[in-house]
């Protein structure tokens, strides 16, 4: 069993357009959205759940005012202004600046704060058109996405492994954050998806640096390439300098949105397309690389 991660360096670049993509071309695969901060790859393929489950996040501190004599120790220890004063003169905690650090309700002499975790978390069972689905919903402000990332993860391969599928594949977050880091670990190859712009160049260079400390296989994908053919040129000289193979230089075009306000992939809205086709030559050539690492 193989498992791949899509990645961006920033937000923006068609990341989870190309994952969505590349599902209509992969057969025997377990699919896996780890952007659980803004998780959107079910929105083209319309899953339909069959299990539901709570995820735990950090902790959030809440003060009984019953309790609290307002001596302020709390106020003075919190490292990110969370607790203050409120119009009645009680001191209450803002439940979206506390960190679940908890050193307030260890510094409490009268045992007044307690803490509890936050459950408006949940991660998702599911079918869809393309096969198996996991994926996740995280609430506003919600912590610990790399956890989740892992749980998710780890639920994906169970699937693999019991249906015998061949692929896992992952549609992760942009950036380099926890969630990243949890996408990449255990990863057999990853794709790095770049558009042509000086931050999609910068920000794509931070993440092959994070994916160099893991020792993966690393693919590229220039997508949008024609919109500024100098800064794809840098790209492709940077790519060599890095030795990373590039696999498509998608073009940018306008069928590519019509299929997504459609709720279908470019393969599924045109097999005829210069970009379908580009889809199928390139997802071919990541099974190779992959068929031949395993030998």
């Amino acid at each position: 069993m193989k498992e791949i991660t899509i990645l961006s360096g920033k937000g923006g670049t068609g990341k989870t357009s190309i994952t969505a993509a590349i599902a209509s071309v992969a057969e025997k695969t377990v699919f896996c959205d780890n952007d659980v901060d803004a998780a959107d790859l079910h929105l083209i393929f319309q899953p339909e759940i069959q299990e539901v489950h709570p995820f735990s996040s950090g902790y959030k501190a809440s003060i009984n005012t019953l309790e609290c004599t307002g001596c302020g120790i709390c106020l003075d220890h919190c490292h990110f202004d969370a607790i203050d004063y409120n119009e009645e003169g009680n001191l209450v905690i803002d439940p979206y600046q506390c960190e679940g650090c908890r050193l307030c309700e260890r510094t409490c002499p009268e045992n007044a704060i307690s803490s509890v975790k936050g459950k408006n978390n949940k991660w998702f069972v599911s079918t869809s058109r393309f096969g198996d689905f996991v994926h996740a919903e995280m609430g506003p402000g919600e912590e610990n996405s790399g956890k989740l990332v892992s749980q998710i993860r780890k639920k994906a391969m169970e699937i693999a492994q019991n249906t015998q599928s061949e692929y896992i594949i992952n549609d992760g977050p942009p950036g380099i954050g926890c969630a990243t880091i949890s996408s990449i670990s255990g990863s057999k190859a990853v794709i790095v998806i770049i558009e042509p712009t000086l931050s999609g160049l910068s920000d794509a260079q931070r993440l092959v640096d994070l994916i160099r400390t893991f020792d993966i296989h690393t693919y590229a994908v220039i997508n949008k390439y024609d919109i500024n053919m100098n800064m794809t040129h840098k790209i492709e000289r940077y790519l060599i300098s890095e030795n990373i193979a590039l696999l498509a230089k998608i073009p940018f075009d306008v069928e590519m949105v019509k299929s997504m306000n459609m709720g279908k992939t470019i393969i599924e809205y045109n097999p005829a397309s210069i970009i379908s086709g580009q889809i199928h030559r390139m997802w071919n050539k990541v099974k190779e690389d992959q068929d031949v690492a395993v030998l």
